[in-house]
């Protein structure tokens, strides 16, 4: 007669009735990280579809993922941390400038740490940013009715995608050495612009210079906010 370990229930059998622990709990092995990294990267749920689906449909991929299907794609906020942290080793690995945000002040002053930050962890900066991003977005879409949620679930998906072509782009880099990265920046900001509006309603060409104003003007909120905070540490 087995005791279960976790809730002291009477085992008749491999599992236990009450709280379905196993008897035997199988040893870490090879395949039980690879499990292990498969789960944090969700490939069972189909990493490369979601890449596809948001490349080829964003919009419509990610209204049916908010409205009706939560389980075919990723999860959002794992697929931009991921996708990020793609993005942070690509650079840190082939040493890539990125040139995203240019200042000219005093080398130890607090806004220029702070914007250096941003500059060499775009990766990260980038979740924070599309925080400002879905601001902007809601009050140029309020008319369609989505919260502020449902919109930063959208960023998410849209601002991963952003990072993974920066990280194809940065590869190339490394690899040719020839200078890729602000033809990238450009090729994702079109991306988020385009699915932002998709999203909404692709029939509306006013929804993507809404979409890519949006986009300007949350970056441009978050790097004002940073050096902001940056001048009033140096004031203190």
């Amino acid at each position: 007669m087995n005791i279960c370990k976790r809730c002291n229930n009477v085992i008749d059998g491999n599992f236990c009735s009450n709280c379905g622990q196993p008897v035997m709990v199988k040893r870490i092995n090879g395949q039980y990280l690879l499990h292990e990294i498969g789960s944090i990267l969700n490939f069972q749920k189909g990493i490369l579809l979601t890449i596809k689906e948001l490349l080829t449909k964003p919009g419509q991929s990610i209204r049916e993922f908010i409205s009706e299907d939560r389980n075919r794609l990723v999860k959002p906020i794992l697929f931009i941390i991921v996708s990020s942290l793609i993005y942070t080793i690509m650079i840190q690995i082939f040493h890539i400038e990125d040139g995203y945000v240019s200042f000219d002040y005093p080398e130890n002053s607090a806004r220029s740490l702070l914007l250096t930050w941003v500059q060499k962890n775009y990766g990260y900066a980038n979740i924070l940013m599309g925080v400002f991003i879905s601001i902007w977005v809601k009050i140029f879409f309020r008319k369609y009715g989505y919260n502020f949620f449902e919109i930063l679930i959208l960023l998410c998906f849209v601002m991963g995608i952003f990072m993974l072509l920066l990280s194809v782009f940065g590869l190339l880099e490394g690899v040719t050495k020839i200078n890729m990265m602000q033809k990238a920046g450009l090729i994702g900001i079109v991306y988020c612009s385009w699915a932002i509006g998709q999203f909404f309603d692709r029939t509306k060409i006013t929804n993507y210079l809404k979409a890519s104003l949006a986009y300007f003007l949350g970056m441009l909120t978050f790097t004002f906010l940073v050096s902001g905070l940056g001048y009033l540490i140096d004031m203190l």
